[in-house]
């Protein structure tokens, strides 16, 4: 309770300083710590609700509760017959935000949204390297560098993007939090004084909320933008209670303590719908939880040997203890509820005695692999430790040894993204803009090997029918791509494709607004709270 009073505390102050009786304050149950504020090198959802959806905007934005791309800080754009150039305009008059740490004196212009792509783009930009081991992974991961011909300013309020070739999904793209535009001015006044960490850290955006402060692996605080382009939103102030445990989460919100919490665990499910003080929403994700195969470390590197392991595995009882009900076995990487989704696809076979011949035909034996599991909770994983445990004993009936392994979240990451990483690794994605580029690119592109191709797998006919895919703007063309780029990997089997799962987010019956977004992100500029 020590929490609440300090939160209860904090509002009572910005009550009194408003001069008001009752500032609107929503406390979110978030479930993991930010890594920082910069969401240009950040991946996680985690990431960024703390940043690109609470203090950033973009170019261009997805609808709430949809993925169909509306004007953002562009208000209009566009794209030339050739599909090569992309003219923007810019909204004028809009507000940088004035923190304790800095006052702008320009509103957004063109200079913003150049800076904001070069800095990720060009090696010498001196803010490429700002963070000690920095790496740009969903620029790199999505081919941008390759797309990319220039950023150019026309006039203050007017930017062209010119790409090298066609790229179907390119404004979707812009619609994503690495796209998010970041203040220029903010940046030149940090690298003056020399402290370019705090633009991670002390963060400036032109979105909903502005940041107050953060006290790490506890609470993040949040108050509403007043000069905000689309107008004051409804909260006062907004605050993350960082809370890893998901139990510990739905207790906090029965308790009070909370408004809104993420993730909760399909155990809990039931009793929170049971909940008569709350509400639970839910919808069919756009996700997969896989796990990848390294197919550089032998051996690995055989197609076999990665098909006995995925046999040996009962996917239907892991789904059915770590799901609970609320996910469904995955057989291709996208989901069902994805254009392009290929039904007619026959998934690897639970076949125990059909993995041990596989190992015996490729000379393996007293194989002994790390097996990854995540410490944090995901729709797509809800507990990815219990998961790891049916696969340990169902590899050890085949023979295979596996030791599980696991690190906190962000480091998990960082060490997944190692090309000679041991083992295979449990992970999941969901889908950032609604386009099957957005998984099959992103996660397995032969670009995206050490930032988010887990299985460091190059596969030259995989590549081809995902890059031509890019290329051209009619569905049809598109779907026989991504129906050829399925069928290969299925195939090869660089990743175990675990679970497709629904989603959902409870919350207090005052909490007013709040849209399930398909995308797994967390917004809370459309929401009210009531007393």
């Amino acid at each position: 309770m020590k929490l609440m009073r300090t939160l209860l505390a904090a509002t009572a102050l910005v009550a009194v300083m408003g001069g008001s009786a009752y500032a609107k304050q929503l406390v979110f149950c978030s479930e993991a710590s930010p890594a920082h504020f910069d969401p240009g090198p950040t991946t996680g959802g985690n990431d960024f609700d703390a940043s690109s959806r609470t203090i950033y905007d973009r170019l261009v934005e997805f609808e709430h509760g949809g993925t169909a791309v509306v004007p953002g800080l562009a208000e209009s754009w566009e794209i030339s017959a050739d599909g090569l150039e992309y003219t923007f305009k810019l909204r004028p008059g809009v507000k940088f935000h004035t923190t304790s740490y800095f006052t702008p004196t320009r509103d957004l212009n063109a200079d913003d949204v150049i800076f904001s792509f070069e800095r990720q783009w060009k090696q010498d930009n001196p803010w490429y390297q700002y963070l000690e081991g920095l790496s740009w992974d969903y620029f790199q991961g999505m081919d941008m560098p390759k797309f990319l011909k220039s950023v150019e300013k026309i006039d203050d309020l007017t930017v062209k993007i010119t790409l090298n070739e066609p790229n179907a999904p390119m404004l979707a793209n812009l619609g994503m939090d690495f796209a998010s535009i970041v203040s220029k001015e903010y940046a030149d006044q940090l690298a003056a004084s020399g402290n370019l960490a705090d633009f991670a850290n002390k963060p400036v955006g032109t979105g909903a909320f502005t940041f107050v402060d953060y006290q790490t692996d506890a609470v993040i605080r949040y108050a509403a933008f007043a000069d905000y382009w689309r107008g004051k939103v409804a909260l006062d102030d907004l605050i993350f209670a960082i809370t890893t445990d998901p139990a510990v989460r739905a207790q906090k919100l029965k308790a009070g303590e909370c408004d809104i919490m993420s993730y909760p665990a399909p155990a809990d499910i039931e009793g929170l719908k049971a909940d008569t003080n709350l509400t639970v929403l839910e919808q069919e994700g756009l996700n997969i939880g896989y796990m990848s195969y390294n197919t550089t470390v032998a051996p690995m590197d055989n197609v076999n040997v990665r098909k006995a392991l995925s046999m040996a595995i009962n996917k239907q009882a892991l789904v059915d203890a770590v799901y609970q009900g609320a996910g469904q076995p995955a057989k291709n990487l996208i989901p069902p509820t994805m254009w392009s989704y290929d039904d007619k696809i026959v998934d690897t076979p639970f076949d125990p005695e059909g993995a041990k011949k596989l190992l015996e035909e490729a000379g393996v034996s007293g194989l002994t692999l790390d097996l990854w599991a995540m410490p944090v909770s995901r729709p797509y994983n809800p507990n990815a430790q219990r998961a790891a445990e049916m696969i340990q004993a169902d590899w050890a009936a085949v023979g295979v040894t596996a030791n599980i392994v696991t690190y906190e979240w962000t480091e998990y990451r960082e060490r997944g993204k190692a090309k000679d990483r041991p083992g295979a690794f449990q992970i999941g994605w969901t889908g950032d803009n609604g386009d099957p580029d957005n998984f099959f690119a992103t996660l397995f592109s032969c670009s995206a090997i050490g930032v988010s191709n887990y299985s460091s797998w190059c596969n030259e006919d995989f590549e081809k029918a995902i890059q031509d895919a890019k290329k051209v703007s009619d569905p049809a063309e598109r779907t026989a791509l991504y129906t050829k780029a399925q069928e290969i990997f299925k195939a090869e089997e660089p990743a175990l494709t675990m679970a497709h799962s629904k989603v959902f987010m409870p919350m207090s019956k005052r909490v007013v607004g709040y849209t399930m977004d398909p995308l797994g992100i967390h917004r809370f500029d459309n929401v009210d709270v009531t007393e």
